[in-house]
């Protein structure tokens, strides 16, 4: 008793269940023909199993051709989202090259930008400066205030006139002196004094006794040498000779306007246009 035991213990398990259905099968099959079953019977039963086992069969075969379709439909879907991935990754790249292109463009175009501000401030810097120095921009600074008057009681011949203040003028500018004004009119290179009868017009536009005469430059120096120009001396001759009244003193911050704008317009001459097929660029 004991050995038998021990060999069914060693026996695997899977191998003695197989063994004890098999023999249960035995003894189900020989009750059975021992009650007498009918063949009939069996033969319907195996009839039963076999359409069983062809149903089966079918399901799986339909199975398979389902999945195998799916399986087509999941590879076409799968290579159809990759060439889509794929196209859009050349469409990114194409984007961020645009990008990179854009972006030194757009520094070209700063640096560009910076250059035409610096050069632009430039320009700016020299039409003011020309403006100062023709009178067709306003300037403030110090300088000197002559103040002239006709003396009392003056004839015809007496009073000042354009001459007289011409010299004075003249008298300034050789002295140092940047801008200048007669009775607010500023002085530019198209300027003009010159009477009118009696009365004087600067620019075109009448003035009356007494003669302001601002000029702006340097006032520890401008009243000084003024009084030691050719023309200042001669002012100052003229001045004694017909009594003119005559002050000078020093100014601060004094602010002088521009010349007329219609001054600038060019009557009698034209630009000179440059052609860049003759030599130096020069009209023909």
């Amino acid at each position: 008793m004991t050995e038998p035991s021990l060999d069914r213990a060693r026996t695997p398990l899977l191998t003695l269940i197989t063994q004890e259905a098999l023999d249960r099968d035995y003894q189900v099959a020989a009750s059975r023909r021992g009650d007498g079953e009918r063949p009939e019977r069996r033969r319907s039963y195996r009839g039963g199993v076999i359409v069983v086992i062809g149903v089966f069969a079918m399901l799986v075969t339909v199975a398979a051709v389902q999945t195998s379709q799916n399986a087509d439909v999941d590879d076409a879907s799968r290579a159809s989202l990759i060439d889509r991935v794929e196209a859009r990754q050349a469409v990114l790249r194409d984007n961020q090259d645009r990008i990179a292109q854009l972006r030194d463009a757009n520094a070209q175009g700063q640096e560009l930008l910076s250059s035409l501000n610096r050069r632009y401030a430039d320009a700016r810097a020299r039409v003011a400066a020309l403006g100062a120095l023709t009178g067709f921009a306003p300037v403030t600074g110090s300088g000197v205030r002559i103040v002239v008057d006709n003396p009392d009681y003056a004839g015809p011949n007496e009073v000042v006139r354009d001459s007289d203040l011409a010299l004075l003028v003249n008298g300034l500018w050789e002295a140092g002196a940047e801008a200048i004004s007669i009775n607010g009119q500023r002085l530019s290179g198209a300027s003009a004094i010159r009477n009118s009868g009696e009365p004087i017009e600067v620019n075109s536009v009448g003035i009356a006794p007494p003669y302001t005469v601002i000029a702006i430059g340097d006032r520890r120096t401008l009243g000084a040498d003024f009084v030691e120009s050719r023309s200042g001396l001669r002012f100052l001759n003229l001045a004694d000779q017909y009594g003119f009244t005559h002050e000078i003193d020093n100014v601060d911050d004094v602010r002088l306007g521009a010349a007329p704008s219609g001054f600038q317009r060019l009557r009698s001459a034209t630009y000179l246009q440059r052609n860049p097929k003759t030599k130096g660029g020069e009209a023909p």
